[in-house]
This record gives structure tokens, C-alpha cells and sequence, in this order.
């Protein structure tokens, strides 16, 4: 598969998981960014993988924890908050799955990402993260766990 078919069919996919991973909406596009730049200067590799898709995702979580190393992601305070529109069950179900996603561990909330949203077997993101699959099965298991027994999903379930 070329570089740019590629990017064309997956830009969009790539942020979405860029935000899910954690990373603030306005930076995601940034890292993708950054992501294929990096993917560009190896071309060959990315093109020559088994599972192209498996190596791109592979550099963005790398590049995502080399970024988040760098910075300081403290509280700004404000002295207003901002309005909050109303939203419907959907997206608020949507904002809660984000915002708990938000509180696991950064090992449990990748494993997570690559296996729900970017859809990659437990093997490709054994490659991804540069663990064992069994760590893959364990992480995934103590994440769902955790999902399902967190009161704001609870309750978001109960509403629907």
C-alpha cells in the first residue's frame, strides 16, 4: 500500500485515536502530524510491514508518550467556566467513555484504543506497544473490568 492512500484512508481514524489515547483535541492533529513525518522518513518500512496499519499505530504511540514526556499537562485555572451545551444520551455516553477512559492507566487505556477503536488483533498490538500478547489479554481484562464497574458508565447505561 502507498504512503499516501494510506493517509488519505486513515487520517481521520488516526486522530480520533490520537484523542482517545489522551491526547487534547486541538493537539491531536499536531501528533498525527508528527506521526506520519516520522512514518514518511522510514517509508519503505511502513510500506514493507505486514500490517502497515499496526506499524503507523505503532509510531503514534510512541510518538504520543515521547511528547507527553516533554510537557506539563497541569490545571489552568479560570476564573469562569465555560457553558456546557446540553447534549443528548448519545454523545453524553460518549463524553463519559472519553473522560473515564481519561482516568485508567496510560498502559491500560492504549491497549484499549488499538483493540476497540483501531481494531488490531491482540498479537499486532503485542508489536504496537512491544509487550507479550498474554500482557495484551491481561491489560485489556483489568481495563474492561474497570470500565464496567465505574459509576459514571453505570449510571450513563442506566439513562439509556
Amino acid at each position: 500500500m502507498e504512503l499516501e492512500a494510506y493517509v488519505a484512508a486513515r487520517r481521520g481514524a488516526l486522530v480520533r485515536s490520537a484523542v482517545l489515547l489522551g491526547c487534547p483535541a486541538d493537539d491531536a492533529e499536531d501528533l498525527v502530524q508528527t506521526t506520519l513525518a516520522r512514518c514518511l522518513r522510514s517509508r519503505r518500512r511502513v510500506e514493507a510491514a505486514e500490517n502497515p496499519d499496526a506499524y503507523v499505530y505503532r509510531v503514534l504511540v510512541n510518538t504520543f508518550r515521547d511528547l507527553r514526556a516533554r510537557r506539563w499537562h497541569g490545571e489552568v485555572p479560570t476564573e469562569h467556566l465555560p457553558d456546557r451545551p446540553d447534549v443528548d444520551i448519545d454523545t453524553a455516553t460518549g463524553l463519559a467513555v472519553r473522560a473515564v477512559l481519561g482516568e485508567l492507566p496510560v498502559e491500560l487505556r492504549e491497549v484499549l484504543v488499538l483493540r476497540y477503536y483501531a481494531d488490531l488483533t491482540e498479537r499486532e498490538i503485542a508489536a504496537v506497544l512491544g509487550v507479550r500478547p498474554g500482557t495484551v489479554k491481561s491489560r485489556a481484562s483489568r481495563a474492561l473490568a474497570r470500565l464496567a464497574t465505574h459509576p459514571r458508565l453505570r449510571s450513563t447505561d442506566a439513562a439509556t
